[in-house]
């Protein structure tokens, strides 16, 4: 009797393959993210939990957009191929897919980064504090 593991089979290679290639199209880790950040990035990191969140810990470099406010008139100020990258909490809080629907409904290339605050914390990096804003 196979465990519950391998009950199912898995994905024939070339499936598997297309799969988890594609996965990198839709998001990227901390950790990238991170590198990129000392490099000087070519994307607009966005935090889209609340102002309140991100001013008690937040990625340096992030700009705090929640993301019920990412509207077409806000984004008009960025060129259309910029490239977002969204997080938000982490794994257990769907935000970040939030965000990186209203960006793809308005056009807009978008990633998330995968893991949120929890990854980046998980990896070791710090967060930076700021006074809360009205976003």
């Amino acid at each position: 009797m196979p465990t519950s593991v391998a009950a199912i089979p898995a994905a024939p290679s070339v499936l598997a393959r297309e799969h988890f290639a594609a996965q990198f199209a839709f998001e990227t880790d901390c950790w990238d993210v991170h590198d990129a950040l000392s490099k000087g990035p070519d994307f607009v990191l966005l935090d889209v939990r609340s102002p309140a969140m991100f001013a008690r810990g937040h990625v340096p470099g992030a700009i705090n957009l929640p993301h019920g406010k990412i509207i077409r008139s806000r984004m008009e100020n960025y060129p259309a191929d910029t490239l977002f990258v969204t997080y938000c909490a982490g794994p257990h809080c769907n935000g970040a897919a939030r965000g990186a629907l209203r960006l793809a409904d308005l056009g807009r290339p978008v990633k998330i980064m995968a893991g949120g605050i929890t990854g980046w914390i998980d990896e070791g990096f710090e967060l930076e504090k700021s006074e809360e804003v009205a976003a």
